[in-house]
């Protein structure tokens, strides 16, 4: 069987999701596995590797930490639930006060609590303790908030957690493998440029969207209907 082709770049995220399932065979039909994405543009990569190995697929909300004055910056990142992690490196070289750092967690989380709203409803966050997890973005730059990520599900005890990209900057993969169990990109690149570069279409994710592929990714028996329907 000849070896798969790996892309140079991606037509655009569902594509790279496709790509990205093809590494991840090897966790098709496993019981008790579950797919998690980092909204918005890890949904439809999501949702490409959830539909492949046949296993449920929900979001993990995780917010970048941006520094004052340069919200681009991460100076780290919080998930649900709590889970921080901080660039302790980026902090002391701007001076950032510790009063500053939490109004800034502040306003994160209640952009985190409104989009468990709006992408979930009432429908709680999945059990993930003693499952196999599978957490995936559209690509990582520095990794940081993937480390959030991962530290949000560790809390939960699972047997196994693999990040899973496909495209991400070589020291992020080097840094996540002390994180997490395993670290799957279909492309380690060197330099990373920027994460648009390896997409020829990078147009942003919307909300809809994302609550339409959560919605499509449903058994039947969750989906809600109209009483009468």
């Amino acid at each position: 069987m000849p070896a798969p082709v790996i892309p140079q770049r991606f037509p655009d995220r569902r594509a790279a999701g496709r790509a990205l399932a093809l590494a991840l065979s090897q966790y098709a039909d496993r019981p008790r596995l579950q797919v998690l994405a980092l909204p918005r543009g890890g949904v439809p990569v999501a949702y490409e590797v959830a539909q492949a190995l046949h296993a449920p697929l929900d979001v993990l909300l995780v917010r970048k930490l941006g520094a004052p004055g340069q919200p681009e910056l991460a100076m780290g990142a919080i998930a649900e639930q709590g889970a921080r992690v901080l660039n302790h490196d980026i902090i002391a070289d701007l001076g950032i006060p510790a009063y500053v750092i939490e109004e800034i967690t502040a306003l994160e989380q209640a952009e985190i609590a409104r989009r468990a709203r709006a992408y979930r409803g009432q429908r709680p966050p999945p059990e993930l303790h003693d499952k196999t997890v599978i957490i995936v973005d559209d690509g990582l730059a520095t990794g940081a908030t993937m480390h959030a990520a991962v530290n949000c599900v560790r809390l939960q005890q699972p047997r196994w957690i693999t990040v899973a990209v496909p495209v991400a900057s070589t020291e992020s993969v080097r840094h996540l493998r002390t994180v997490a169990d395993d670290v799957v990109a279909v492309l380690a690149v060197e330099p990373f440029y920027a994460l648009s570069y390896w997409y020829d279409d990078f147009r942003q994710t919307s909300d809809d969207e994302v609550r339409r592929l959560l919605q499509a990714s449903l058994p039947a028996s969750a989906v809600p209907h109209e009483e009468g329907a």
